[in-house]
């Protein structure tokens, strides 16, 4: 049989395990990245910068970390294990460096004929059966010359953690265009690299937008740099349930939430009538679950001191993974007034600073750091040619971006999308998919009917705005990662119950090492 081409788009994590996928079942795949290095965000995070999950749930199934590497690796260690990962499979020889996709167009069935199909593709292959259609992809080089390549399959593989920033809208005239001093992204303080980014916000007062991961390390960074002399401020617009670590009360997440007792607790998608049942008997049992993570929280960092006290639930952070891991010592910095924390759901420019709703006085900076998100959607629509295609990747704003298994458009031919969903430990996740993927594409197992896959999408979306709310467009299956991977195993034919005994199956947390040997364990 000829061995198809696959372009994978970006070499972050889930580009570098696509590949590797890619490489095993016999496929050519030509993975193309803009930066000259592999590693997504890590390749240029700020230096306080560390993993959000346990090195544990944070692993390849197949590459585990050195014995060295306890708690939450930093970045350095990061770059380190995926680099080290890249070279035992032999990935890096198959990635094209300083080669951005700037234009994807499928050439073959037109719109009319594509909007007819029962079976995606037409024919329910991956490959939309032999001479059916092709990609064809530009690349821009770092020289601005450009080149178009012909794939059989694309992979997206772009995140949704960089690209293009979200910056707040502003009336007229108090936006940044009033301000005197600079105005950037935390996107762009990243990119500089470490010592550049030190000698950059030296001696500045600096106003930080946000309260997640990114505005923490940037906060963590400028109080380290310049101290109580020069404070920085964080305007935080919504307070959020960030972590001192791992546990609460002495027992591991993993307890709470990670195993398959926790999830009898919500309502699944695709559940039957006694697991329904149970999900509305066991549900009061979120709110205290919910109620006693909180209270470790409070107790172990001072957030009721400074008025930082969320006012939403633990559990509607986890089910929309909107939280983060504290920066180390970050209120002893709070503390010590080197970082100083303001709350307010509005603000906006002048001159001289940033005034908040309801004050008159200006906070004075010389620096704003808008540390407030990507815009994902636009980034994914932005790399299509084709006005449909752009609006069909991405769905309508009212719903969740229309993706079977969090992977497959039905409406798109010959293109998977992986990375881009949310979960709690977004490295195994990845993984996991492009098994599910490659095996696949393999012919391994075949898809739905459209039909049915879109069906099966609509109780997905329903299962995201029932728990994330207003954040349903992040698709987060954190809180039900297990009955997702559960999924995905049934589809490849594979054993979804991975550890031995009754118990252990139901009590004990489940993480990369669950899945090693997957292929192996038939059903």
């Amino acid at each position: 049989m000829e061995s198809k081409q696959v372009g994978v788009v970006g070499a972050g994590i889930s580009g570098l395990v696509t590949c590797k996928y890619l490489l095993q079942k016999g496929f050519q795949p030509v993975v193309f990245e803009a930066g000259r290095s592999i590693g997504g965000v890590w390749a240029s995070p700020l230096g306080s910068t560390r993993l959000q999950t346990p090195a544990e749930l944070y692993q390849f199934t197949d590459f585990p970390w050195p014995e060295s590497v306890t708690g939450a690796p930093n970045h350095k260690q990061v770059m380190e294990y995926l680099e080290a990962y890249a070279r035992r499979f032999d990935v890096i020889r198959h990635v094209r460096f300083g080669e951005k996709v700037v234009g994807l167009e499928y050439v073959g069935p037109d719109q009319e004929e594509m909007e007819a199909w029962d079976l995606w593709g037409g024919t329910g292959d991956g490959f939309a059966g032999a001479g059916r259609g092709v990609w064809h992809v530009t690349v821009e080089k770092e020289d601005g010359a450009k080149e178009e390549h012909v794939m059989d399959f694309v992979v997206l593989c772009l995140g949704r953690f960089s690209g293009l920033p979200k910056i707040p809208s502003f009336s007229e005239s108090k936006g940044p265009e009033a301000f005197n001093g600079k105005v950037i992204h935390s996107m762009d303080l990243a990119k500089m690299g470490s010592s550049v980014a030190a000698e950059f916000v030296k001696g500045k007062r600096i106003i930080v937008i946000g309260f997640l991961k990114s505005a923490l390390d940037v906060a963590a960074e400028c109080a380290d740099i310049n101290g109580v002399e020069l404070p920085c401020t964080m305007i935080v617009r919504t307070k959020r349930w960030n972590l001192p670590d791992f546990s609460a009360w002495g027992v591991s997440f993993g307890y709470y939430y990670f195993n398959r007792f926790s999830e009898l607790l919500f309502h699944k998608p695709g559940e039957g009538i006694m697991l329904s049942l149970l999900a509305t008997l066991l549900s009061p049992l979120r709110w205290v679950i919910s109620k006693f993570v909180e209270s470790y929280i409070k107790k172990i960092t001072p957030i009721k001191k400074y008025g930082m006290v969320p006012d939403h639930s633990f559990f509607q952070a986890m089910s929309s993974s909107l939280f983060a891991l504290l920066p180390e010592n970050f209120y002893e910095r709070v503390k010590n007034e080197s970082i100083i924390l303001k709350n307010s759901k509005s603000f906006e420019f002048c001159k001289d600073g940033i005034i908040l709703e309801g004050e008159s006085m200006p906070i004075k900076a010389d620096l704003v750091i808008f540390a407030t998100g990507f815009k994902g959607d636009e980034k994914l629509r932005n790399i299509f040619e084709s006005p449909s295609l752009k609006k069909i990747v991405t769905g309508s704003l009212e719903n969740t971006v229309p993706l079977y298994r969090e992977c497959i458009n039905p409406r798109i031919p010959q293109m998977a999308i992986i990375g881009y969903s949310e979960s709690l430990s977004n490295l195994y996740t990845s993984e996991i998919r492009a098994m599910w993927l490659t095996h696949l594409l393999d012919g391994g197992f075949h898809l739905p009917s459209i039909k049915l896959m879109e069906e099966d999408m609509k109780k997905w979306d329903k299962y995201m705005k029932e728990y994330s709310h207003e954040y349903y467009r992040r698709s987060s299956i954190g809180i039900i990662h297990i009955w997702y991977n559960d999924q995905l195993c049934k589809d490849m034919g594979y054993n979804p119950k991975r550890k031995k005994g009754f118990f252990s199956e139901l009590f004990m947390p489940y993480g990369p090492n669950d899945y090693i040997g997957l292929r192996s364990k038939k059903k």
